[in-house]
């Protein structure tokens, strides 16, 4: 459905510092304290100044930056933290039908005359869920010293663009430590499954920007919806591609180490595929983390 250019990478889940990552850990969660951080020692541990003053995400931060600063040459690490938008119209509908019927007919539909889930937004509960985001992230940072994401990217689809400006616009600063500048970018690679379903095709490039004009559009993103089509359905290995490429982008031109990303449940299980990461299900509002590896080939 939608072709992209060859992988420059090679890219891999590196497992052991998160509840998520274990095979035996929470396989549908939620956004877990702390995002799920381990508390482990690292080798770095003693290149700190008393390691037993830092916070588990300080000594994280620590090592991950000594991972870049010694990999090889072609050898790069970055934190994605991936989070499911909050509960949508389409969410609504199809826990009402059930997701037989939902596929089957109800999908293929604007709406039921009631409610309308194409290109669905947030319901009342989905925006709590982002504001919840928001209160975790300023928790977090302020006991934790978990890091704010610099940079942040978002599926044009209008709830994840709802709930990355609900989750990250004016947060509240951690004592002494200066907030990191909000430029959010859309991106359609990192969109939900393609095709059918109308709550997954998107809005107009001039709408988007109308409604949403916190959000950089990236280079080349088309006035129409040229992607989505009524008829044929994106096959998760499809899906798969279309996340390597998002990969790609991001580990040959966002210098950064740890990234924000606000996308959907099919794109958050395309990236366990692309990184061969375990499977975990996350539910409306939920924020993941996965540490990646890039391999040049």
């Amino acid at each position: 459905m939608m072709s992209s250019r060859t992988s420059h990478f090679r890219y891999t889940a590196v497992t052991g510092f998160f509840e998520q990552d274990s095979p035996t850990g929470p396989h549908e969660t939620t956004t877990l304290p702390g995002l799920g951080l381990i508390s482990r020692p690292y080798e770095t541990d003693t290149t700190l100044s008393s390691a037993n003053e830092n916070t588990n995400w300080e000594r994280f931060l620590h090592y991950l930056d000594h991972l870049n600063k010694s990999s090889s040459s072609g050898v790069f690490y970055k934190l994605i933290i991936a989070a499911r938008h909050g509960e949508g119209y389409h969410n609504v509908k199809e826990a009402e039908v059930g997701t037989v019927e939902w596929e089957a007919h109800w999908a293929r539909l604007e709406g039921d005359g009631k409610t309308v889930w194409a290109d669905a937004h947030l319901t009342p509960k989905g925006i709590g869920q982002a504001q919840a985001m928001k209160v975790f992230w300023e928790d977090a940072a302020s006991s934790l010293k978990l890091p704010l994401p610099r940079h942040h990217y978002a599926s044009p689809l209008t709830r994840c663009l709802q709930t990355c400006e609900l989750a990250f616009t004016d947060l509240k600063p951690a004592p002494g430590v200066e907030n990191p500048p909000f430029n959010p970018i859309i991106k359609e690679m990192i969109r939900e499954r393609l095709g059918i379903h109308t709550c997954d095709r998107r809005s107009s490039r001039s709408v988007i920007h109308e409604n949403h004009p916190l959000f950089a559009i990236e280079e080349g993103f088309s006035e129409a919806d040229e992607l989505w089509v009524p008829d044929v359905r994106e096959t998760l290995e499809e899906h798969a591609v279309r996340i390597k490429a998002f990969l790609d982008d991001l580990f040959e031109n966002d210098s950064e180490q740890i990234i924000s990303v606000t996308a959907h449940s099919g794109s958050i299980l395309a990236l366990y595929v692309t990184t061969g990461h375990e499977e975990v299900r996350v539910a409306p509002g939920g924020i993941v983390p996965v540490l990646i590896k890039a391999e040049a080939i």
